[in-house]
């Protein structure tokens, strides 16, 4: 199977994960997806005090150089533990 379609299974398997993962775990899935898809990061980091969005902005900033081919494999891996462990 090809890394695209691999990727794209793996997507549809994380939205029937038997348990929530952790945040940072959620954060993770949400920064590799992010990088694969969009590739590196642009615009401002959020301010204030939407925590949430500032998390999420940080995760996917930390990826930065990342190639998308890189972070597709690592998403599909880390969904495949989460798969295997639920």
């Amino acid at each position: 199977m090809s890394l695209d379609k691999e990727f794209k299974q793996a997507f549809e398997n994380s939205k029937n994960l038997s348990a929530r993962p952790s945040n940072d775990v959620l954060l993770e899935m949400y920064s590799l997806y992010k990088q694969a898809t969009e590739g590196d990061i642009s615009g401002e980091r959020p301010g204030g005090f939407d925590f949430k969005a500032i998390a999420k902005y940080d995760a996917w900033a930390e990826r930065k150089g990342m190639t998308k081919e890189n972070a597709m494999q690592q998403y599909v891996s880390l969904i495949q533990k989460l798969s295997a462990s639920n």
